[in-house]
């Protein structure tokens, strides 16, 4: 094998210990760890704060406060305790943990090398904001860099930087002359976890290849060749540690792994009894007649609050379904520049979908409206970042901004209501574009435009199997979620994880328009799903920030008006009671919430408009009557799933290889940005700085933050609102079937196995019993619980308790 070769081998395998990091305004949740998924969960945190310096467990003061708050089962953690060898009580065991990681020594050139690096990476990685370009960008980075260092005053003149060779690979050779081969995956590891920031939004880019990085590449190669280049210009050591230096004390990590196993125990016990009662009571329940509506959200935690309360108002079903809604497009709406990935990062875009006007009016009305806005936003924006204007600008229009931030900051709400008011002038595009939903017959770039009827088919099928769906309302609303806030970098996190950090209202649509087709619908009841003439469908979006749903309902027949009057009101009283409990969640007065609740969506000054998903800690997966009458606190994702309707397991094992795995994911980045901000968070938000529209810095250089903001988990310094726990997945269907789809996938009992996530078994066919997954597809009785009767199916590969 060539020196090339075997280095090109070190670098992808050095790269697989960084997590990927996307873009800032497309903010995807991912586990900042999952290079080490691999490996047992203890063992993955140790090895990590070895190479990043992050803790992997809550402090001390967090544990005491769980325990102290009844969060935590002493019971429960007295067996964990007892399991690992510890038999003191638990205010003494807390004492001994060890509550900080050992800091980094500075190191004056890494930080120097740093510095200058981070400098260009920002300026060749800009996505549109700087004014002034960095040169020859589209010769890729390296070459960038190459051209750029020898007129950089404050890169020495020596070393391998001096005479910066053409090949990444061979400044890369230059560096290494002096160190063994077996050093060189070591060395690349310490330097990729130097920047994890930088390196996982390098790794991330390439990856996709989207159009940033077809016009100015940049590759794992280059960044490393200019990083080490830099390192010998400076004088640096990079020869690799040769064992921890700050992973802590092994019985400090016992003892902390013991206190989260039993708060995730005390957390999960709760629920499944609860699940598993509903689960026997819905056996004996008569079948509920046709509902008035059914709304199908996102699994999202936060729909979970809205649709306890929408229940309430009437006779309404509720469903959980990934809220990209099964459709993987590519999508541009009509106002946009650019197109969006609207499906999970784990899939790619299968179809082009875009918005056509239809209306010529309405088209124009909107056009005139919005024209004007973006010329005078652009205009202002010019004079505000240009070097040239900047100045004379601030002294001209001073007094005027003045007011407009006085405005934006003591009576957000007012301005929010001019804002609406000079939106409902100009149409909303839906009102007059339709999607290109139906086949084409045309590409863009390697994707085809719209769907084929089989394909139309095939999705509406997959949805209606997968919620375990036989019976349709007269309306039957597909409910996509978006956020909405002023003035918040990170206002994309609190958009649908599942449509990548966009809304979901777009995949919505093209749902509800694939099954309003009356050819879909007539192949959909040759398919066993017996829709009835009279179920229109109907596209939606749930604003999380304001729990304000708007319906996009432009074409719904006369026939249906008094059924969506009725909706629309009965969803105006959701809000309010949702709401009310959101304001009490953040601190503030319910009796006002939906004022609340928009002037936090509206107040540029407001650090934390919303929660977010933070809290997450369950994935419930069955019918909605296990947890219709469980107030699971917005904690819990919701996906709906009957099993009696899926004897092959399919649907069940799309839900595990799909939602289930990104839910884990946003379960991880919640759980690592809470017990280590500094190192997988972001900080807090009034030190952040934008940079590039990829991503922020802290203060005003460095690496990218990876993480979600201080603001988004903590109700105050030392009160974290977010309990850092594992995600435990509920299932209610047979042992043995989960057993099978488990067998099949070998990366998803890895994840099991090595305690990344836990699963429990609500087994409906053996009394309704529950059985925690252990190891090795091998199951224990979660609760002492009578013998199953004889004729049922026995458990397989059951463990001792």
């Amino acid at each position: 094998m060539s020196t090339e070769h075997t280095l090109e081998d070190s670098i992808d395998k050095a790269a697989t210990t960084v997590g990927s990091v996307w873009p800032i305004h497309s903010f995807v949740t991912a586990n900042p760890l999952s290079g080490f998924e691999d490996m047992p969960f203890s063992k993955a945190v140790t090895q990590a704060a070895d190479l990043f310096g992050g803790r992997g467990y809550p402090t001390p003061e967090t544990f005491h406060a769980a325990l102290e708050g009844g969060q935590i089962d002493p019971e429960l953690l007295a067996s964990e305790l007892a399991a690992r060898g510890y038999e003191d009580d638990p205010e003494t065991l807390l004492d001994r943990m060890d509550a900080n990681v050992e800091p980094a020594r500075p190191n004056a050139d890494l930080e120097q090398a740093d510095h200058v690096l981070t400098k260009w990476l920002s300026a060749f990685l800009d996505e549109g904001q700087a004014q002034w370009p960095m040169p020859n960008r589209e010769d890729g980075f390296y070459s960038a860099f190459r051209s750029v260092a020898a007129h950089d005053g404050q890169i020495p003149d020596k070393g391998v930087i001096a005479d910066l060779p053409e090949s990444p690979i061979e400044a890369i050779e230059s560096v290494l002359a002096s160190y063994p081969e077996s050093q060189w995956e070591p060395i690349f590891e310490e330097q990729f976890a130097a920047l994890p920031g930088w390196t996982g939004f390098v790794k991330q880019r390439a990856a996709d290849d989207g159009a940033w990085q077809s016009t100015y590449p940049i590759t794992l190669e280059g960044y490393l060749a200019a990083r080490l280049a830099l390192l010998d210009g400076f004088d640096a050591d990079i020869e690799p540690a040769t064992g921890p230096d700050s992973a802590g004390d092994e019985a400090t990590d016992e003892i902390a792994d013991a206190f989260l196993s039993a708060w995730e125990a005390s957390y999960r016990g709760d629920v499944v009894e609860r699940v598993a009662e509903e689960s026997a009571a819905i056996a004996d329940r008569d079948p509920s007649g046709r509902p008035d509506a059914q709304l199908v959200f996102c699994i999202d935690t936060r729909s979970e609050v809205l649709r306890r309360h929408i229940e309430e108002t009437g006779d309404y079903e509720t469903h959980g379904y990934a809220g990209f809604f099964g459709i993987p497009m590519q999508y541009q709406g009509y106002d946009s520049e650019v197109s969006v990935d609207a499906c999970p990062p784990i899939l790619d875009p299968q179809h082009r979908v875009s918005e056509i006007p239809t209306d010529r009016d309405a088209q124009a009305s909107h056009n005139r409206w919005s024209g004007l806005r973006e010329a005078a936003s652009e205009v202002i924006e010019t004079l505000k970042t240009n070097p040239a204007t900047a100045f004379g600008f601030v002294e001209s229009a001073g007094s005027g901004y003045g007011l407009a931030l006085a405005a934006r900051t003591l009576a957000p709400g007012r301005v929010s209501d001019l804002l609406d008011t000079a939106d409902d002038v100009s149409p909303d595009t839906h009102a007059f574009c339709e999607q290109t939903v139906h086949h084409q017959h045309t590409y863009v770039g390697d994707l085809p435009v719209g769907l084929t009827h089989e394909e139309k088919v095939e999705y509406a099928a997959t949805a209606f199997e997968l919620m375990g769906w036989e019976e349709f309302g007269r309306l039957v609303v597909f409910t996509g979620h978006t956020s909405e806030t002023a003035n918040n970098p990170y206002d994309s996190s609190l958009d649908c994880g599942a449509c990548a950090g966009n809304a979901g209202g777009p995949n919505a649509r093209v749902l509800a328009a694939i099954c309003n087709d009356d050819a879909v619908t007539a192949a959909l009841r040759d398919r066993g799903f017996d829709v009835p003439e009279d179920t229109v469908f109907v596209a939606g979006q749930h604003n999380t920030t304001t729990d304000e749903v708007e319906l996009f309902a432009t074409d719904v027949p006369e026939s249906h008006a008094d059924d969506l009057e009725q909706l629309r009101g009965n969803l105006a009283t959701a809000r309010e009671n949702a709401t009310a409990e959101r304001a009490a969640s953040m601190g503030t007065d319910g009796s006002m919430s939906v004022d609340e609740t928009a002037r936090r969506a509206a107040d540029w000054a407001e650090t934390r408009p919303e929660w977010g998903l933070a809290g997450n800690a369950g994935f419930v997966v069955g019918p909605r009557e296990l947890t219709s009458d469980i107030d699971l606190d917005g904690r819990a994702f919701l996906h709906s799933y009957d099993w009696t309707t899926d004897p092959d397991g399919d649907a069940l094992e799309a839900i595990f290889t799909g939602p289930m795995v990104v839910t884990q994911w946003i379960n991880a980045q919640y759980y690592f940005s809470t017990v280590d901000n500094a190192v997988y968070g972001s900080g807090s938000k009034i030190t952040q700085n934008p940079v590039g529209n990829v991503g922020v810095y802290q203060g005003n250089g460095g690496d990218l933050m990876t993480g979600l903001p201080l603001q988004s988990l903590m109700a105050a310094d030392d009160n974290p609102h977010h309990q850092p726990l594992r995600l435990s997945t509920i299932v209610h269907a047979p042992v043995d079937r989960v057993t099978d789809v488990l067998a099949e996938h070998e990366e998803l009992t890895e994840l099991l196995d090595n305690d990344w996530l836990s699963l429990t078994v609500v087994d409906p066919t053996q009394d309704h019993r529950a059985f925690h997954y252990e190891d090795a597809l091998t199951w224990s009785p979660l609760f002492e619980q009578p013998e199953p009767p004889s004729e049922a199916p026995t458990v397989p590969a059951v463990a001792d308790d």
